[in-house]
């Protein structure tokens, strides 16, 4: 249940919107979690307009976005972790309607500690979380 924060310049994205939620489905697919309540109501993503001048680099450009996308621990092995990159990379470009933002996109991936995946009011280890996703498919699954 991945959050993602995407950080540009005011006017770069004209749908934020949509990028919010293209970017949550994204992750959501790279992570092959199941297509379950629990996860698609709790993978999200923020998209946050910086004022011009916000942002800049050692050179004074500013035409850059960053993304930080935080997981709990493992859930991004070094094959998703390349999907994701490139994944976001390519969405930033389609939602900027710009190919070239590509070169300025910084893709951040982070972890929460064993435990550090808040949820429903209570810290959750990796554990807990497989135990609900088990228990909200078993759910699913008698309702049938």
């Amino acid at each position: 249940m991945p959050m993602i924060d995407v950080y540009a310049t005011e006017g770069t994205f004209p749908d934020p919107h949509q990028l919010a939620q293209d970017a949550a489905a994204t992750v959501m697919a790279v992570e092959q979690v199941p297509n379950i309540p629990m996860f698609r109501q709790n993978t999200a993503a923020f998209v946050h307009a910086l004022p011009a001048g916000a942002i800049s680099n050692v050179d004074g450009e500013s035409n850059y976005v960053r993304v930080q996308v935080l997981t709990n621990a493992g859930a991004l092995d070094r094959d998703k972790q390349i999907a994701v990159v490139a994944q976001l990379t390519d969405l930033v470009a389609k939602a900027a309607g710009d190919d070239g933002i590509k070169e300025r996109t910084w893709v951040l991936l982070t972890e929460a500690p064993e435990g550090g995946w808040g949820l429903w009011g209570h810290a959750h280890t990796n554990a807990e979380l497989v135990t609900a996703a088990r228990d909200q498919i078993a759910k699913l699954q008698a309702g049938s």
